[in-house]
C-alpha cells in the first residue's frame, strides 16, 4: 500500500472521482491539505478566491451548469459558516458539492479550549443541513470516508456533503489503501401497478398539464416524447426551464400554465415540488387530479397526491409514456397555443424589464448560459425568458439566494469555458461578492457580469412603499462608481441606459477576451407589476 499524509489521500479519492478542479481559500489548519495539492497542479487546480462564500459558489455554479460533482475547500469554523448560504442554497437545488474542511487538533476535539477557529461541534451543523457529513479521524479512513461521500451526493436525489480532518490528520502519513468510486445506488424501478393507475387518468383526462423542476434536468427526450404522445403543455419555471426548449409549441412558462390553470384537469409533477401550482395558484381547478414522478420518497410524504411514484424523472416519463394512448387533443392544443401567445404579450407589458431580457435573448447563442439574481430582471428571466437546452438557466431557486449571482456565474464559467455566461445581478446582490472581479481577472474567467443600478434594494423598497403608506426603511443603498470599480480590477466595463445600448455593450462584452461588466442605470423596480400568476397565497 502507498504512503500518503491526510491531505495526499484526500486528493487521491478527489482524482479517482473525476474531481480536476477545487475551489478554496486556504488556511493554517489546511496546509497540508493544500501542499497535496500543489505536489498534485499537473492534476488538479486550484482557484482561490478574495472571499469563503464564494469558494462554495463557484462550486456550486461548475455543478449546476455541468451536472457533474464538485468540491471546495475552507477552514473550519468561521470559513465553513461563511459558506452557508451557498450550502443551503446547493441543497435547494440539490446540486451535488462537497465541503472538504478542517478541524481542530485531534487531542482537542470536543474539548471547548478554544483553539483556533474552533465552533461547538461542527460536524453536528453540518450533518444538520447537509445529505452527508461526516469526519476523517485518520488518513488510512479518507478512502472510505471519500467515496461514501461521493455515493451520498450523487444517489438518488442529488444534494451537498461535507468531510472534516483534524488538522494533525492532514500532514499525518500512514500505509493508505485507496478505494475506487463505490459509484451511484441503483435507482427506484418505476411501480408498474402505479403507472398503470396514472395511465387510466392521463387516458381519461381532456386536458393534462406536465408541471417539470429541477430533477426533470437530464430527462427532456423523455418528457417531450410523454407530452407529444398525450398533447399536454410542458410548464417550467426556474429551474426546469430549457429541458423542453421553450421554442416547441407544447413548452410553456408560468404565465402560459395560469392561463390554463383553470381548464386543468390532471397535473403531473416530474422532479419538482410543485410549489407554484398547489400552493400558489389556490384553489385548485373542481375535481383535478393530480400525480408526481420523483426520485425522492419524502418528497411524497410532504405533498400528497392522487398518485405518488418514486422513480427517476427519465425512467418515470419513458414507463408512463409506454402505457398510455395516444391523444388527438386538438382543442387542447388549440387552448396551448392560445395560452402561449397570451403569455408572450403580457411579459412584453413589464417594461424596461421585457427590452433588456429580449436583448439578451438575442445575442446570447442557443448555449449560452444565464445566471440569475434575485433582482428585477432577474425575476422577469424567471418567467419570460426563452430557454433552448437544459442547463442554460442557473437559478438559485426557492432560496432565493441574495449575493448568489455573481460568485456562482464564476463557478459556471469555469465549468463551460467555451460557452458565453451572463450573471444577471443587481447593485445589492453584486457587492455580496464584488471583490472576487479579482478572482475573475487572475484567473481569466470571461464572465459578462450585468448590474442593474436603482440604487436600493428595489423590489423591498417598492413593496415596502405599496403596502406600507408610502414607507420605506433600509433598503436605499450608497453605491460605487460600477465602471470604476470593475476598471480598479483590470476588468472593462460599459455604462449604459437604454435596451439598445445595452445591446451594443453586450455585443462588445461578449467579444472581450476578458472578464466585462455592464452597468445598467435605471429605476427598473418602479412599474413592475405584481404578478397574480405567482402570489402567494396569504393566510
Amino acid at each position: 500500500m502507498p504512503r500518503m499524509t491526510g491531505g495526499d489521500a484526500i486528493v487521491d479519492s478527489l482524482l479517482r472521482h473525476g474531481i480536476d478542479t477545487i475551489f478554496g481559500l486556504p488556511g493554517v489548519q489546511m496546509y497540508g491539505l493544500f501542499d497535496a495539492f500543489a505536489r498534485n497542479a499537473n492534476r488538479l487546480k486550484v482557484v482561490n478566491a478574495r472571499h469563503e462564500q464564494t469558494t462554495a459558489y463557484m462550486a456550486l455554479g461548475y455543478a449546476q451548469s455541468s451536472g457533474k460533482p464538485s468540491a471546495f475547500t475552507v477552514v473550519p469554523g468561521p470559513g465553513v459558516m461563511n459558506t452557508m448560504g451557498a450550502l443551503t442554497t446547493a441543497w435547494g437545488v440539490n446540486a451535488p458539492i462537497m465541503c472538504i474542511t478542517g478541524q481542530v487538533p485531534s487531542a482537542m476535539i470536543g474539548r471547548g479550549r478554544g483553539q483556533l477557529h474552533e465552533m461547538p461541534d461542527q460536524l453536528a451543523t453540518l450533518k444538520s443541513l447537509l445529505k452527508f457529513a461526516e469526519r476523517i479521524e485518520h488518513p488510512t479512513d479518507a478512502p472510505q470516508v471519500m467515496a461514501r461521500a461521493f455515493q451520498a451526493m450523487t444517489s438518488g436525489r442529488p444534494g451537498p456533503v461535507a468531510v472534516e480532518m483534524p488538522w494533525d490528520m492532514f500532514g499525518a502519513t500512514a500505509e493508505v489503501a485507496p478505494i475506487d468510486p463505490l459509484g451511484k445506488r441503483a435507482d427506484p424501478e418505476p411501480d408498474p401497478d402505479k403507472i398503470a393507475a396514472l395511465a387510466k387518468l392521463v387516458d381519461a383526462a381532456a386536458a393534462p398539464m406536465i408541471w417539470i423542476g429541477g430533477g426533470a434536468v437530464d430527462a427532456g427526450a423523455e418528457i417531450l416524447a410523454l407530452a407529444e404522445k398525450i398533447g399536454a403543455p410542458v410548464v417550467s419555471f426556474r429551474m426546469g426551464k430549457g429541458v423542453v426548449d421553450s421554442r416547441h409549441p407544447l413548452s410553456l412558462n408560468t404565465v402560459g400554465g395560469f392561463e390554463l390553470w383553470d381548464k386543468t384537469d390532471l397535473l403531473i409533477g416530474i422532479g419538482t415540488r410543485l410549489d407554484v401550482p398547489i400552493a400558489r395558484w389556490a384553489p385548485a381547478p373542481a375535481g383535478l387530479k393530480t400525480a408526481r414522478i420523483d426520485i425522492d420518497p419524502a418528497e411524497h410524504r410532504r405533498l400528497a397526491v392522487t398518485v405518488p411514484i418514486v422513480a427517476d424523472a427519465a425512467q418515470g416519463a419513458r414507463a408512463l409514456t409506454d402505457a398510455v394512448a395516444r391523444k388527438d387533443g386538438a382543442t387542447w392544443r388549440a387552448a396551448i397555443a392560445s395560452a402561449k401567445a397570451a403569455a408572450h404579450a403580457a411579459i412584453a407589458k413589464a417594461e424596461p424589464q421585457y427590452s433588456y431580457m429580449k436583448v439578451l435573448r438575442e445575442t446570447l447563442p442557443d448555449d449560452g448560459i444565464v445566471v440569475d439574481e434575485v433582482t428585477q430582471l432577474g425575476y422577469i428571466i424567471w418567467y419570460g425568458y426563452p430557454v433552448h437546452q437544459p442547463r442554460r438557466l442557473i437559478s438559485s431557486g426557492f432560496s432565493g439566494t441574495l449575493g448568489y449571482g455573481f460568485p456562482t456565474a464564476l463557478g459556471v464559467k469555469i465549468a463551460n469555458p467555451d460557452r458565453p455566461v451572463v450573471s444577471v445581478t443587481g447593485d445589492g446582490g453584486f457587492l455580496f461578492g464584488g471583490s472576487d472581479l479579482s478572482t475573475a481577472k487572475q484567473f481569466g474567467i470571461n464572465l459578462v457580469t450585468v448590474v442593474v443600478n436603482n440604487a436600493s434594494y428595489g423590489n423591498v423598497k417598492r413593496d415596502q412603499e405599496r403596502l406600507y403608506e408610502g414607507r420605506h426603511s433600509g433598503a436605499v443603498l450608497h453605491n460605487p462608481d460600477f465602471p470604476a470599480y470593475a476598471r480598479a480590477f483590470g476588468v472593462p466595463a460599459w455604462r449604459v441606459e437604454t435596451a439598445d445600448a445595452f445591446r451594443g455593450a453586450l455585443k462588445e462584452a461578449l467579444a472581450a477576451d476578458s472578464p466585462a461588466m455592464i452597468e445598467v442605470v435605471s429605476d427598473i423596480a418602479k412599474d413592475y407589476p405584481p404578478y397574480k400568476f405567482h402570489q402567494p397565497r396569504l393566510p
